[in-house]
């Protein structure tokens, strides 16, 4: 559905303080080339000519936040190894201040992609669980850095890093800040408490089950949030746009992407828009309107990659 109402003004940026807590991952692509098949399996043999090494996961999340100008903290657990050496490096140039606690058992989570001519043939997963002596230093450090921030985005990708999670929302509004939360899995009761959620529409369905119709997926949606304790809930629905259920009802706002090339990370960028925009003093329905804005632009980009004010203003 195309839309044609201006966008809402984009406020000072920088002065959005925003503190990601979450799941980070290493995203590294290999491109290349297709010409044959091998003669050992029916599978394409890709002769690599290019490697790119991207944050990804929760580590995605603040270095959009840093693109649209904010100043950014990131709290994760990696492992003593070279991928969390990289990611701390990628981390630094994009200009997000990085607190990763090092943990020996555990080897940071990469996410390797090998693609031929733009395709994604082959993703491959090296993953494991933090120790929970390291989280619970981490939960030591989120009170720490929550005085500085204004708007909280914790980004569950399901690797363990959030097994606190509970007590870092019930903290973080006892301290009267914002908390966003990208969920995971098919449990939403630990997300109790926090002022909005960002499941996707795959990710709703788990927890709601199939919806019948428009007005079933309403009834469903409000339900959840009010069971949850939520100030509003945002789903996103991929072609359809996105809903944000409150109190006072639902807002839609339909999709802005004029050529759909990848949408990997796309949610990442969603909650960073509303995180900045929201730091910056945006209501939320402007700050919903303005992510989706910016989500129509990501999904054009290969892999997990970021937005600019520039680009936003542009289109």
């Amino acid at each position: 559905m195309s839309i044609t109402k201006p966008l809402p003004v984009i406020p000072a940026t920088s002065a959005a303080r925003v503190l990601v807590v979450g799941d980070v991952m290493l995203d590294r692509y290999w491109f290349g080339e297709v010409s044959r098949i091998s003669p050992e399996a029916p599978v394409p043999v890709v002769h690599v000519q290019r490697t790119e090494e991207r944050p990804g996961g929760a580590a995605n999340v603040a270095r959009n936040a840093a693109a649209l100008g904010a100043k950014v903290s990131l709290l994760s657990v990696v492992g003593n190894d070279e991928p969390a050496q990289a990611l701390e490096k990628l981390l630094a140039t994009d200009g997000v201040h990085t607190r990763l606690h090092r943990d020996p058992g555990l080897a940071t989570t990469i996410k390797l992609r090998v693609l031929g001519r733009q395709q994604q043939l082959l993703r491959i997963d090296f993953e494991n669980l933090p120790t929970h002596e390291i989280l619970r230093n981490k939960l030591a450090d989120f009170a720490t850095l929550l005085p500085e921030h204004d708007v909280i985005v914790l980004s569950d990708y399901g690797k363990g890093g959030l097994a606190h999670i509970a007590e870092m929302i019930a903290m973080a509004r006892a301290a009267g800040k914002t908390v966003l939360v990208d969920p995971k899995g098919d449990d939403y009761s630990k997300y109790s408490g926090a002022s909005l959620l960002t499941p996707n529409r795959s990710e709703l369905r788990q927890v709601v089950g199939q919806w019948r119709s428009e007005e079933d997926l309403v009834h469903k949606a409000q339900e959840l949030r009010q069971s949850l304790d939520l100030d509003a809930l945002l789903v996103t629905r991929s072609e359809e746009g996105m809903s944000l259920f409150r109190a006072d009802g639902m807002v839609h706002e339909g999709t802005r992407a004029q050529e759909v090339f990848d949408v990997s990370g796309a949610g990442d960028t969603v909650i960073a828009t509303l995180a900045v925009m929201l730091g910056a003093g945006c209501n939320l329905v402007d700050a919903m309107r303005l992510s989706n804005h910016a989500a129509g632009i990501v999904v054009a980009k290969l892999g997990t990659a970021t937005v600019t004010l520039e680009e936003m203003l542009a289109e």
